[in-house]
């Protein structure tokens, strides 16, 4: 399969409309309506939901496009500083992204004095959904593709190499990696939110999508890699330990239930 996307839509002048951009602010949107459905249901503000909202999409920025110059390419940064704002030349990271909404989610319930755990898992629910347009506008811009593959579903990408080599379509596999917890995560929240405890929905998603992504970049092309893995399976590493940790302390078996299983 050839896949030959122009990823750009129109141009005119200096102004251009890219399936990248279009798919990113397709994306927020729907996460952004997503958090005020969620933050109604629960009977809280449409205005704090939105201006949360606001303020992770920016603090979230901000971090995808530093999390990429600092991982994968601060070499050239340092030599190009006039390149580290043009964010429309392409370079954003995943690590990036979620440090900047996490360090930016911190920051907005500290001026606010809110309670943040009623907070944090409705917005955990609906970040997927980000993700997974985020790949595919990865996937129109024939950008982070997978390593050679003799698979059927192999993607020759043109604009990536002059040479016919088939890839894994590894932003497709992302993408629905993505859609997927997104649908586990809604599905838990809507079958059994109130009788699971703060943060659980929050450290399933980092379980889940950190573990993933590690899984996938065994298939994506090479990308600083280190001791073997790559530069985003090491960032990955931290986020699974924490997420499995924190799993482990909350529901590891205790003497008192080791006890109980004994007498039964």
């Amino acid at each position: 399969m050839t896949i030959n996307i122009n990823p750009i839509i129109f141009e005119w002048q200096f102004i251009s409309i890219r399936w990248y951009g279009v798919l990113l602010a397709l994306g927020t949107l729907l996460t952004v309506l997503l958090i005020v459905k969620l933050f109604r249901e629960k009977k809280l503000s449409t205005n704090l939901a939105i201006d949360l909202s606001v303020w992770l999409i920016i603090g979230g920025l901000i971090g995808a496009r530093l999390g990429h110059i600092v991982f994968y390419n601060l070499a050239y940064y340092l030599a190009n500083p006039s390149e580290i704002i043009m964010i429309n030349h392409g370079g954003l990271s995943s690590h990036g992204l979620t440090i900047g909404i996490i360090l930016t989610f911190l920051i907005f319930i500290k001026t606010k004095k809110l309670a943040w755990k009623k907070l944090v898992d409705l917005v955990a629910i609906a970040l997927p959904i980000l993700a997974g347009f985020v790949r595919l506008g990865n996937f129109t811009n024939s950008e982070i593709v997978g390593r050679t593959t003799n698979l059927p579903w192999g993607v020759y990408f043109p604009r990536f190499e002059l040479e016919p080599l088939l890839r894994h379509p590894s932003q497709l596999y992302e993408a629905i990696i993505a859609f997927s917890i997104f649908y586990i995560l809604y599905f838990i929240y809507k079958k059994y939110y109130t009788k699971l405890p703060p943060l659980f929905i929050t450290h399933l998603f980092i379980l889940l999508y950190f573990s993933t992504r590690f899984l996938v970049e065994f298939v994506k092309e090479y990308h600083t890699l280190s001791s073997g893995l790559t530069m985003g399976q090491w960032l990955s590493i931290p986020f699974i330990i924490y997420g499995a940790e924190w799993f482990w302390q909350k529901y590891k078996p205790t003497a008192k239930k080791r006890r109980n299983k004994k007498r039964a």
